[in-house]
């Protein structure tokens, strides 16, 4: 697994939250860059901060009307959203 910093990995989630909103497969497609407990504390931070939002029961949203637009991808995760 990748050593990535929190705001790191707060940004990877988001870019990833919009490629795939089902959470079920936003875990998949993470679990080789970051554990399950990493994944869900991110995610708990994420909708806490009110930067991405629950839609049902399975499928998150980024919350671009409450936080603007997602902050720039620094060139050391692009690789890693490339390939998610």
């Amino acid at each position: 697994m990748t050593e990535l910093s929190p705001n790191d990995k707060l940004i990877l989630l988001q870019y990833a939250i919009n490629k795939y909103e089902i959470e079920k497969v936003l875990i998949e497609k993470l679990k080789d860059i970051l554990s399950q407990k990493e994944i869900e504390r991110t995610l708990d931070t994420l909708i806490g901060t009110q930067k991405v939002r629950r839609i049902g029961p399975d499928v998150l949203q980024n919350n671009i009307s409450h936080t603007g637009e997602l902050q720039d991808l620094p060139d050391h995760l692009k690789s890693i959203v490339e390939k998610l």
